[in-house]
């Protein structure tokens, strides 16, 4: 990584290369294999082989947890194949933010409380209960409500259309009421500072906050960005099945969703890589418009968090060396 210069190598980016020109946040146009996660006054930063959250105590300082991972993809070579990786590096990515968050509600207790640590099984009906309720809001219901007007609908084609139009609806208004939340507001802030940090990364800019509040609070491989490609992908991979009874459509709905997930990460590391490209900027434009939504723009003391956690990170690894190059999936 290159450090101290005001103008990376290389056109890493896009926008103007210093403070005073600025007309727009700054972008990175690489792609690099880090990822992360705005978790209770804090941040979540994953590379290939390690992972840390940084959480700002209530007494002010910075709390800092590393841990090393062996990735799954490495156990065997069909989990790196297209679609299964993707799946595989969101299964894994879910396992690790839940247990994130949890480190950093245990580290914003006040001196003398317990922390609570939970069990295997206690971590898995937590994952499983969260899983149901996002296939339940985003699938099932949709395909519910649409099956009440299907008599109605003259076509297969005009079924599976008006679905996936109530499932981006649901999606979108989903977004738009948990943007409101007035306690969310930080971990949104939080969330911003997580981009802003991978992109000054990515760009090889120097990692310090007064460099880092330049980049875009938006970034292309976003979970949002990648919700909303699922709500769409979800529309092609349903309409081969037609109109079946309406328990075969509830049944394809559940089972069909690893499947969605694994084509909608191959898209989104996809445009990841060729965010240059102004046809794929375009097609991307809808999903970081929702990031306005999920991310807020961050002080300079939450960036100092984020970069203390992707600091962490790569003292223990180097993801631009060869070493790290293999094709290993990181979730944004």
């Amino acid at each position: 990584m290159e450090g101290g210069n005001s103008t990376p190598p290389n056109g890493a980016l896009t926008g103007a290369a210093t403070p005073g020109a600025i007309s727009a946040p700054l972008e990175a146009k690489r792609d690099a294999p880090v990822g992360g996660q705005a978790v209770l006054e804090g941040v979540m930063m994953r590379g290939v082989t390690t992972w840390a959250v940084s959480v700002r105590k209530p007494d002010g300082e910075i709390e800092t947890a590393v841990e090393k991972i062996e990735p799954w993809a490495r156990r065997n070579r069909i989990l790196r194949w297209p679609v299964i990786r993707g799946i595989v590096a969101l299964a894994e990515s879910l396992k690790i933010g839940f247990r994130a968050l949890g480190m950093s509600a245990n580290a914003q207790l006040e001196e003398g409380e317990e922390e609570q640590e939970l069990g295997g099984m206690a971590w898995g009906v937590t994952i499983f209960v969260s899983l149901a309720f996002a296939i339940l809001l985003f699938f099932v219901i949709p395909v519910g409500l649409t099956s009440l007007i299907k008599d109605w609908l003259d076509s297969s084609f005009l079924f599976w259309l008006v679905e996936g139009i109530v499932r981006t609806a649901i999606f979108i208004g989903y977004i738009v009421m948990i943007s409101r939340l007035e306690d969310l507001r930080r971990v949104f802030e939080y969330h911003g500072a997580e981009h802003k940090t991978i992109s000054c990364y990515e760009a090889e800019d120097e990692l310090v906050p007064s460099r880092a509040t330049l980049y875009s609070r938006l970034h292309p491989r976003c979970g949002t960005s990648f919700l909303l490609i699922v709500m769409v992908v979800a529309i092609f991979v349903f309409a081969p099945l037609g109109l079946p009874a309406w328990y075969w459509l509830v049944i394809s709905r559940i089972v069909g969703v690893p499947l969605i997930a694994g084509i909608a990460y191959e898209l989104i590391k996809w445009a990841g890589r060729n965010r240059e490209k102004s046809w794929v900027r375009a097609v991307m434009w809808p999903g970081l418009m929702l990031q306005n939504l999920t991310t807020r723009e961050p002080d300079e003391s939450q960036l100092e968090v984020a970069i203390a956690a992707l600091d962490a990170v790569l003292e223990l690894e180097k993801p631009e060396d060869d070493a790290y190059m293999e094709p290993i999936e990181i979730v944004a």
